[in-house]
């Protein structure tokens, strides 16, 4: 199991090598033996809680890093999560699958953003992190609603062509994340070379300094709560998107910004795990389990827990030990130097709990970084990582998830921990207790 290590504090201005980002060097500044806090959600006098200035500068700093690493002259970003990451600006949920939101980094220079409207009007009087005159209102169609001909996107790639010819790196590649096909001709028609820059990004945002430690760790202390609640109502006549509501509810109670997804899944929909939540009224004897996605401060959580209503039956509890062997087998693995690959290999195949092949299986054994994503780098699967393995570093933050189908052919145990990399092992920070089978309102 992991060892109860905390974190103490990483230098904003982190010293990177010239081709691997690392986090400063464990000198002095830091205290592993204190225990890794969840604050609470207000700024106080009396006490150090989360530093957003240092979680700024050491975002920018990271991105600017990789960027240098790298073969591009600039970053041009679209992804709403980069956004935040290097320039700290965030328009809420609406944001999300607009595409009307972008950001340019070139060099040691200060980003640039384009904003929707009178946000970036917002950012000049609020966001004094950034300079002024580079927060830009920007318009390139809402997803093509707007359609092209109208000319917004090539005013925008000329005008971003521009920047670059003043910032000499015009002739260079440009990393860019994802973009509207019609926005990619668009700057393509301007002159730009474009490569993938979600790659330079991933790589950035793979180690976390204290503060995003710290945002990671109350956001999944909320889903402690959360939690306790569902144990409270999982009763015989409630419905899983009853249960959906009352977490939504409960979650922006306690200061969530964001409630992406809650998972409802209960007696003979848990086999095969269908990812979604409906209406099926609750009865005594279902397992079900649930998974938590929410942010706080954009710092996401992906936590699921396993419990049966009033009772259960030896199937299921062999389910959920099963699952919680080869979870607790995954987390012994992780600590510095070891690749995904060995974490992955500790999991069962595919065809060893009722799939064809690994990629019908794809997210039921399952390890994947936490950030201002949902899915960060790396991701541990049999899939991906017995050929393709990258080395775990202290930082790093993740999901790991086990399923196993139980011998009655409808119910299932799902269990997920979220575990920070310390120095010599890892930390769970998602305490909702999970070693045996939880039965609610037992009878």
């Amino acid at each position: 199991m992991c060892e109860n290590h905390a974190w103490g504090e990483i230098s904003k201005n982190p010293a990177l090598s010239p081709n691997v980002l690392k986090p400063a060097h464990l000198d002095q500044n830091w205290d592993w033996e204190r225990h890794l806090p969840s604050p609470g959600i207000t700024a106080v006098d009396f006490e150090r809680r989360v530093n957003f200035d240092r979680l700024r500068d050491y975002r920018l700093a990271r991105s600017r890093q990789a960027l240098r690493n790298s073969e591009c002259g600039a970053l041009l970003l679209f992804d709403v999560n980069n956004i935040r990451y290097i320039s700290s600006t965030k328009i809420g949920e609406w944001e999300r699958d607009k595409m009307s939101r972008f950001c340019l980094l070139v060099g040691d220079e200060e980003p640039i953003v384009w904003d929707f409207g009178s946000a970036a009007a917002h950012h000049r009087l609020s966001c004094d992190w950034l300079q002024p005159e580079n927060c830009r209102s920007g318009m390139l169609g809402l997803r093509g609603t707007v359609p092209p001909a109208v000319g917004f996107m090539k005013t925008h790639a000329n005008e971003i062509m521009d920047l670059l010819r003043k910032a000499g790196v015009a002739d260079m590649p440009v990393g860019i994340d994802y973009v509207e096909t019609a926005m990619f001709f668009e700057l393509q028609k301007a002159g730009m070379q474009i490569v993938d820059g979600q790659q330079i990004m991933l790589g950035a945002r793979e180690i976390k300094n204290q503060d995003e430690l710290i945002l990671l760790n109350q956001a999944a202390s909320m889903v402690d709560g959360v939690y306790h609640m569902i144990n409270d109502e999982l009763k015989p006549g409630v419905r899983e998107n009853d249960i959906v509501a009352m977490s939504n509810k409960l979650l922006y109670e306690m200061g969530s910004d964001d409630v992406e997804a809650i998972n409802a899944v209960s007696g003979e929909r848990c086999n095969p795990h269908p990812h979604n939540f409906s209406d099926r009224m609750l009865r005594p004897g279902d397992q079900a389990f649930f998974d938590i996605i929410h942010s706080y401060q954009g710092y996401r959580t992906c936590y699921y827990r396993t419990l049966n209503v009033c009772k259960s039956t030896p199937a299921q509890t062999d389910a959920y030990k099963q699952a919680r062997e080869w979870i607790d087998a995954s987390i012994a693995m992780i600590k510095p130097g070891v690749s995904t690959d060995a974490v992955a290999a500790v999991w069962p195949k595919a065809e060893e709990f009722g799939f064809p092949d690994e990629m019908s299986a794809f997210g039921l054994q399952f390890g994947h970084g936490l950030g201002l994503a949902l899915h960060e780098r790396p991701i541990i699967s049999r899939l991906v990582s017995l050929d393709d393995p990258m080395e775990i570093q202290t930082g790093m933050v993740f999901a790991l998830e086990t399923y196993c189908p139980a011998k009655d052919g409808v119910s299932a145990a799902r269990i997920e921990e979220e575990v920070v990399v310390t120095d010599t092992g890892c930390k769970i920070i998602s305490l909702f207790p999970a070693e045996e089978l939880p039965v609610a309102n037992r009878y």
